[in-house]
C-alpha cells in the first residue's frame, strides 16, 4: 500500500479522468486541489512516477498524466479494504462470475509438491485434484470482488524448500461454484497472472463434474465469515 498523501493525489488524477486517458493538467493546479505547495504536489507526482503508478509527460504548458495498471490496482486495493468495512451485515457471501480457459500447467505443478498437498489435506481436509480452474474475469463488478477477496481471512498454506528450490506462502478461502462443487479460492504468492484471474482447486476434477468447456462462464460465491452478536451483561 503506498503512503496516503500519494493515494489522494492518486485518487484526485483518476478523479479527473486519468483512469481512461491522458489528462493535462499543472502542478499549481494540482496543489490548490490538495491544499499543498506546488513544489509538494510535484514531489508526490515524481514519486508516484518512480514507484510506476503513473506515467508522466511533462512540457512546458504542465503535464500529461494517467494511471499504470499498477496504479488502478493501488486504488482497487483501497476500495476493496473499505468495502469489507462498510459491507451490511445481512450480506453473507460475495458473487463474482468469470469465463473459463485453460492455463499453463502452473496450477497443477504447484499443488501437487508433496510439501503443499500434505497441508491441504490437513488444512483443507482433502486431496486437491491436480489441476486449478482458472477463470478470467471482464466485468468491474467481478474484478471489484476479486480485490474484496484477497482481504478476506483465509487458511494458509506455508511454503518451503525441497532443496533445490523455494516455493511460496500460499491462501485458500472457501468457494462454492456454480452452487454446487465446494472447494477454494488460491491466491498464489508467486503467479505469472495478474489480478483478473481467479484459481480453484476442489477434490474433484471441476470441468468434467460441470462438463465445462473454454469460454464457459462460471459462477463463485464466497462465503463471508459473519461476526457473532456480542454478549449482554
Amino acid at each position: 500500500m503506498i503512503e496516503p498523501r500519494q493515494w489522494f493525489l492518486l485518487l484526485k488524477l483518476a478523479e479527473l479522468g486519468g483512469l481512461k486517458r491522458q489528462i493535462f493538467t499543472t502542478t499549481s493546479s494540482l496543489a490548490k486541489e490538495l491544499l499543498c505547495s506546488q513544489q509538494t504536489a510535484s514531489r508526490w507526482l515524481r514519486e508516484l512516477s518512480q514507484k510506476g503508478l503513473i506515467e508522466r509527460k511533462i512540457n512546458l504548458r504542465g503535464e500529461y498524466l494517467s494511471l499504470t495498471k499498477k496504479g488502478r490496482d493501488e486504488l482497487m486495493a483501497v476500495h476493496a479494504a473499505l468495502a469489507a468495512l462498510l459491507r451490511p451485515s445481512k450480506v453473507e457471501a460475495l458473487r463474482l462470475a468469470g469465463r473459463i480457459f485453460t492455463g499453463i500447467g502452473e496450477g497443477a505443478y504447484y499443488i501437487t509438491r508433496n510439501g503443499y498437498e500434505k497441508q491441504f489435506i490437513a488444512k483443507l481436509g482433502y486431496k486437491p485434484y491436480p489441476g486449478t480452474v482458472n477463470l478470467r474475469l471482464s466485468g468491474s463488478h467481478d474484478l471489484a470482488v476479486r480485490r474484496e477477496i484477497e482481504v478476506l481471512p483465509s487458511i494458509l498454506i506455508e511454503g518451503f524448500s525441497n532443496g533445490v528450490r523455494t516455493y511460496g506462502t500460499l491462501r485458500c478461502i472457501p468457494v462454492l461454484v456454480d452452487g454446487k462443487i465446494k472447494g477454494h479460492v488460491i491466491l498464489i504468492q508467486r503467479t505469472h497472472y495478474d489480478n483478473s484471474v481467479v484459481e480453484v482447486i476442489a477434490p474433484i476434477c471441476i470441468r468434467e463434474a460441470l462438463k465445462l468447456k473454454d469460454g464457459d462462464l462460471v459462477r463463485l460465491e464466497i462465503p463471508l465469515p459473519q461476526l457473532q452478536p456480542a454478549l449482554r451483561s
